[in-house]
């Protein structure tokens, strides 16, 4: 039996849906800017709708307004047709998919749409079909050949259509100027959010988890603290300011010393500059300057200069930032 060669057909795939996809971006035209300036003008929710893989689609798509400071949700058309309906109201703008413009289901829906009073839009493969003539303005995909080699399986119509939903939410977000301070607020369970949003102060050693020792406290002292709190350094301070740091570095130098180390004071043996960050600053922001020093902690200070805490790299890591 001769073996299939997937990596040709997979290739072959990608290329037709590519090739499906600048066409697509060669004849889009005045209509997709028409359909983005009466979103711009939805006073309730965008309301995306579909059925089978267009509705796989549309729910995508809608999850993508969502995210992008457009408040959205999506509706299967069978489930609207028993009671589903009732989510939208006159204030929400409805964006259909269906590549055959054809659904029943959707086709059903239209002149409740109408009688509601809301306006609609369609992303379809064919501007002839009674979905695209019935919106208020379509958006034709102009596919009509799937990668899929019997022409049955939505693949190339698919893509498209959710390129045209992503180009419209893209579109979207720079007119309201959406940030990535807004993304974040949506996302605060995600990496990217917390990357946005989660400072300094949320993630650092602080109070009486911190290893402190004064400038004449000894070195025998001085890894008797750092052994009791478990984060590897102390901190040197004298009269609520940073005087400086021990770390591992430093011990190593310490031992290399001829002579008995343990009664010397840890002034005599600290780094006097230590790399700090304050309070407020995002987490990410010491992720960078750990990385430019090839350093693993930062004393944290506050706007006086005082030391508040200790951020290390396993803290980052433990808080999803790394």
């Amino acid at each position: 039996m001769k073996k299939n060669n997937h990596l040709n057909i997979g290739r072959r795939t990608i290329r037709i849906e590519a090739k499906g996809l600048d066409k697509l971006a060669k004849s889009i035209g005045n209509e997709f800017n028409d359909v983005c300036e009466k979103l711009l003008e939805t006073k309730g929710k965008i309301i995306t709708l579909g059925i089978g893989k267009s509705g796989h689609i549309a729910k995508k798509v809608s999850a993508t307004f969502s995210s992008t400071g457009s408040p959205s949700n999506f509706i299967n058309a069978a489930e609207a047709l028993h009671g589903d309906i009732g989510g939208i109201s006159k204030s929400d703008k409805v964006l259909i998919f269906s590549h055959s413009g054809q659904s029943k289901e959707i086709i059903d829906l239209l002149p409740y749409l109408k009688n509601l009073g809301c306006d609609f839009f369609s992303i379809t493969g064919s501007k002839d079909s009674v979905i695209a003539k019935s919106s208020n303005i379509n958006i034709d995909t102009g596919i009509s050949d799937e990668a899929c080699p019997l022409d049955l399986a939505p693949t190339t119509s698919t893509t498209a259509s959710l390129a045209i939903g992503d180009a419209i939410a893209v579109a979207l977000l720079e007119a309201i100027k959406f940030k990535k301070d807004d993304f974040a607020k949506s996302h605060p369970g995600g990496k990217l959010g917390r990357r946005l949003i989660l400072k300094v102060e949320d993630v650092m050693k602080k109070g009486k988890q911190l290893p402190i020792v004064l400038p004449t406290d000894s070195l025998g002292k001085t890894l008797i603290e750092i052994s009791s709190k478990g984060l590897g350094v102390a901190l040197v301070i004298e009269k609520s300011y940073l005087k400086g740091i021990f770390t591992d570095g430093d011990l190593r130098r310490a031992l290399n010393r001829k002579k008995d180390v343990l009664e010397v004071p840890i002034s005599k043996l600290m780094s006097k500059k230590a790399k700090t960050i304050t309070c407020s600053s995002l987490a990410t922001e010491a992720i960078k300057i750990m990385q430019q020093n090839q350093i693993y902690s930062l004393v944290v200070v506050d706007q006086n200069k005082k030391p508040k805490g200790l951020i290390r790299m396993h803290d980052l890591v433990e808080a999803g930032l790394v």
